[in-house]
């Protein structure tokens, strides 16, 4: 048969998508690693650390099942949506309701994506931190809509600035997305900022988007603060939360969206078009995550509080000045001066083996900056720090 050259012809939704920027950070540090050459690799955000047992074993014992061997129900099974509601009381003292303020996840990523096709137009406007996670860009192109950056600026802890968005982007937008602790910067958020985040949004009729992906992890004795604690705040928005970082299971694909019943039945709905939910045995070891033991998410922040600080103190003797994350398991760096931010991580990478994430990565407003991962061990951190070093930038 006669095939016909540009038969094929991709939709504008997906020649509208942002080009993936990390995909070619990971083809240069996989072309290095190819040299036979030792490369420790900072640049990505997967967590190193097995999966707990305890979740394991109900993962095996729950495969078995054969009532999981069937489709689960559309919208998740009960017992896993009254998991993430006894885990909220007990760590944050909010009160969901399971059947209406809780919406489970193939991973907390797929859900960030569905909120903007669940409330945007085209037309519409999203405000979008920057720096900032760059997958917030791709829901928002695939609903057709527009970007508003927010900067993120050391000065300001970085956190938005709301007076500086003017009128007119204000009247146009319906979303908003936060993230603290803060992919890539670190920082975190305090109750007076989610408070006139509250007020903001509901004067301005935005819903808000709380990517708490990194909830679990706050160092220096502070815990990080979830925003639906702020009174009001299920009246504007939800909050989106992965098992992956604070309970190592990046590779399940599991996570949930809770707060406002509204929003949590659209993405419900949404994902009747594209799911028949996870796999029982998943949902049931997500479970025992939420409900059972929590000594290993207290041991998992101990350990990236140990490699901060020894990846800090590796900084300090060759000279390279750097605020500490509050929270996450990224750290933000300034590169020297004379660099751009790709200059200054391909110059690493040839030089000295180590993959760091150019800031410019993330937005615009990260330029100037590069996100290393505590996402290996205390050693490798400092030998990636002096390998650096010899190279006699600072």
């Amino acid at each position: 048969m006669e095939t016909q050259t540009g038969f094929i012809q991709p939709a504008d939704r997906l020649t509208g998508l942002p080009t993936q920027f990390f995909a070619k950070l990971v083809a240069k540090a996989n072309a290095q690693a190819a040299k036979g050459r030792d490369v420790i690799n900072l640049g990505q955000g997967n967590p190193d650390q097995p999966t707990p047992a305890n979740i394991v074993s109900k993962m095996q014992e729950a495969a078995a099942n054969p009532l999981y061997h069937r489709y689960p129900p559309f919208s998740g099974f009960p017992f896993l949506k009254e998991a993430v509601a006894k885990r909220y009381k007990e760590d944050y003292n909010v009160d969901l309701d399971p059947t209406t303020e809780v919406a489970i996840l193939f991973g907390g990523k797929t859900g960030l994506i569905e909120i903007s096709q669940c409330l945007l137009n085209p037309g519409d406007v999203c405000l979008v931190p920057d720096p900032g996670y760059p997958d917030y860009w791709s829901g928002v192109a695939l609903a057709g809509a527009d970007m508003h950056f927010m900067p993120l600026k050391a000065e300001r802890g970085y956190l938005p600035d709301y007076a500086a968005i003017d009128e007119e982007t204000r009247r146009k937008a319906k979303l908003m997305f936060l993230n603290y602790p803060n992919n890539p910067t670190g920082a975190v958020a305090s109750a007076e900022f989610y408070a006139e985040t509250v007020d903001f949004a509901r004067r301005s009729g935005i819903a808000v988007a709380s990517d708490f992906a990194y909830g679990a992890l706050g160092f220096d004795g502070k815990k990080p603060i979830s925003f639906l604690q702020t009174p009001g705040a299920k009246e504007v928005g939800v909050e989106f939360y992965t098992l992956s970082k604070s309970y190592n299971m990046a590779g399940w694909r599991v996570g949930f969206a809770i707060g406002n019943p509204e929003i949590v039945s659209l993405i419900n709905l949404i994902q009747d078009h594209y799911y028949c939910s996870l796999f029982g045995g998943i949902q049931e070891a997500a479970a025992e995550a939420l409900a059972g033991p929590q000594q290993s998410v207290v041991e998992l922040n101990a350990l990236y509080e140990r490699r901060r600080e020894a990846l800090f103190g590796a900084l300090e003797r060759i000279g390279w000045k750097a605020d500490r994350p509050g929270g996450s398991f990224f750290c933000w760096l300034p590169v020297p001066n004379g660099h751009t931010s790709e200059s200054f991580a391909d110059l690493v990478l040839q030089e000295a083996d180590v993959v760091v994430a150019p800031g410019v990565g993330f937005g615009s407003h990260g330029e100037g900056y590069v996100r290393l991962g505590l996402l290996t061990s205390e050693e490798r951190l400092i030998e990636a720090v002096d390998r650096i070093g010899k190279l006699g930038l600072f």
